[in-house]
């Protein structure tokens, strides 16, 4: 069975090109507009990891992550934060929120998918 990734970004492009890489790696996506839009196509879905973007519209990554782990079925869900944020301090925010890694935009995509398949064994 194919684990599911959960992609959230504001931008039609990088939700393609991650969506694209996973799935050419054997993964199931579902996609994501925002941490609002997320939460709402989470109803009833397993999913093994979810990469969030860190700024967005209506809700960011950071809220998005605090909601997350605020729910039971998503405490120890590995969260991989996909952004453009590269300093110390936005790190140490996600850490606090809770998220499980980091990578900084432009992606390679052979190094997204090592990342992925190291969280969701």
């Amino acid at each position: 069975m194919s684990k599911t990734v959960l992609v959230v970004d504001d931008s039609p492009t990088m939700r393609r090109m991650v969506g694209d890489t996973l799935r050419g790696a054997g993964y199931a996506v579902l996609e994501g507009v925002n941490g609002e839009d997320a939460l709402r196509r989470l109803t009833g879905q397993t999913v093994h990891l979810v990469i969030t973007d860190f700024n967005m519209p209506v809700m960011g990554g950071m809220a998005l992550v605090g909601r997350l782990r605020a729910m039971p079925a998503f405490r120890f869900t590995p969260i991989l934060v996909l952004t453009t944020e590269a300093g110390d301090d936005r790190k140490n925010e996600g850490r606090a929120a809770g998220a499980t890694g980091w990578m900084v935009k432009p992606f390679d995509p052979d190094r997204l998918v090592q990342v992925v398949r190291r969280l969701t064994p």
